[in-house]
Parts: structure tokens; C-alpha cells; sequence
């Protein structure tokens, strides 16, 4: 069955001699995106409780803030940056009450007004995301799709459990999280993938008169036909603008 094969792999990710844990995350997410039927992408987030005198200086969702997180697509990477600094999104709303949260379809919801914009852009459309406590943390391991109504969720709800547990085993026996839980939170990785997309949203913008939303719609359909993430397209146009414009040698 599909759902064992996959839980062996995400377990020998955890495990694999060598790896990181931003790596072994990684390598979590994109091996749930092609093993789970209708999963279009995947996020595992390990995440701790805010110690006193950081909750001034932390980016906070709830009580806990995010140690390190994989992402198999940058496009849902943006989408998380987006429930993390807006305390709004299914994601955000598993660690919070330590409950599954399924979503049939984004646009039907009213439980995240300020995520609907964010999620539709980034083909976020329906998910289910499970909570597993780790020693001193919690991991999150969401399932997504670009479609409404993509999973059967009393079917696949206690699988994406299965995951969520295989994964945390996995990466407390290898000791994989404890030395990032003791770091502070951040988004260093959405952030910078969010900065190269912006730029690469400035360049289309400019180039082709459209606005924003259109600017980001070109670069993930470009991305989905040479089966990249967005940001790497976005990186080479960036890098090829670049090159284009810059000084005129004499």
C-alpha cells in the first residue's frame, strides 16, 4: 500500500547519516507531494513555545514560533510566510489548538479572511494538516492541493497522522530538531525565496504592464511547465535581467 512505501521513505529521510534537519525536511515534504493521491505539495514545520522575554522580539503564532520547516514547493512556502506573520491559515490553527484542520476548499472558508487572497494565489486550495508533539516542539505535516475538494478527508485525515508520527519519530531518534530548537525562530528561507520572487514580479510588471497577481500567475504557470519551483524561475529571471541590463562595457 502507497501509504507504507511513503512512510518508510519520510522515516529514512529523518534517519539518513549526513543530513540536515532543513534537508531531512525537505526531502519530507517533496516525498509526500508525489506519494499522496491528489497532493499537489506538502509542509512539514517543526515548531517550540515562546520562552519568556521573546515574545517582544519573536515572530509569533499563538505560543509557539517556528524552529525549521520544509516546503516542497517555494509557492506554499510564500503561503506559510503569509499564515506565519498573519496568524491566520490552517497550518497556524494545527499547532494553535493541537488539532487536525482540514480545509474542503479555501474559498468556501471564513475562518482565515486575510489567507483566502494569499491561498488562492499560490494554488493552495484544499489541505489537511496534522499536529504530533516532539520532546519540547511540535511538527505540523499539511498535505495541499491546487483543486477544491482534493481529498477525502475522513480517509486521508488519520493517514497524514501516520506521516506526521513516522516523521517525528524519525527525526527525534536521529536528534535531528534539537539542535535548531535551540535557536531562534525564522524565515529565512520563505523570506529570501520571497524577495527573488518580487523582484522577478518588479521585472514582468514592468515589462508587460499587468499588475501584481498577474505578474506572480505567469511566473507559476512558467514554473509548472518546466516543472520547477517558482522561485528558481524567478532567480533566472532575475539573473538574466541582470545580465541584460547591466553597464554598457566601452
Amino acid at each position: 500500500m502507497w501509504i507504507e512505501r511513503l512512510a518508510r521513505e519520510i522515516g529514512a529521510h529523518g534517519q539518513a547519516e549526513g543530513s540536515t534537519p532543513e534537508r531531512a525536511l525537505d526531502q519530507m515534504s517533496m516525498a509526500a507531494a508525489r506519494g499522496v493521491p491528489g497532493c499537489s505539495a506538502a509542509l512539514v514545520v517543526i515548531w517550540r513555545d515562546v520562552v519568556p522575554g521573546e515574545e517582544r522580539t519573536a515572530e509569533v503564532a499563538g505560543r509557539q514560533v517556528v524552529v525549521d520547516y520544509g516546503a516542497s514547493h517555494s509557492d506554499l512556502a510564500m503561503a506559510f510566510e503569509h499564515q506565519y506573520t498573519t496568524d491566520e491559515g490552517p497550518t497556524v490553527e494545527a499547532v494553535r489548538e493541537m488539532t487536525a484542520v482540514t480545509v474542503g476548499d479555501v474559498l468556501r472558508e471564513d475562518r482565515w479572511p486575510r489567507y483566502t487572497s494569499m491561498a488562492v494565489q499560490c494554488g493552495d486550495r484544499s489541505s489537511v494538516t496534522f499536529p504530533c508533539e516532539l520532546e519540547g516542539a511540535v511538527l505540523t505535516f499539511g498535505v495541499h492541493a491546487g483543486r477544491a475538494d482534493a481529498f477525502d478527508e475522513t480517509v486521508l485525515t488519520p493517514l497524514v497522522a501516520l506521516l506526521a508520527e513516522h516523521a517525528a519519530m524519525a527525526l527525534h531518534s536521529a536528534g535531528r530538531y534539537t539542535d535548531v530548537a535551540r535557536e531562534a525562530a525564522h524565515m529565512r528561507r520563505a523570506m529570501n525565496a520571497r524577495a527573488v520572487i518580487d523582484q522577478a514580479k518588479g521585472i514582468i510588471m514592468h515589462a508587460r504592464g499587468c499588475d501584481a497577481a498577474q505578474a506572480f500567475e505567469q511566473l507559476r504557470e512558467v514554473a509548472q511547465r518546466n516543472r520547477m519551483r517558482v522561485a528558481e524561475v524567478a532567480r533566472s529571471l532575475v539573473e538574466e535581467h541582470a545580465a541584460n541590463t547591466g553597464p554598457a562595457k566601452r
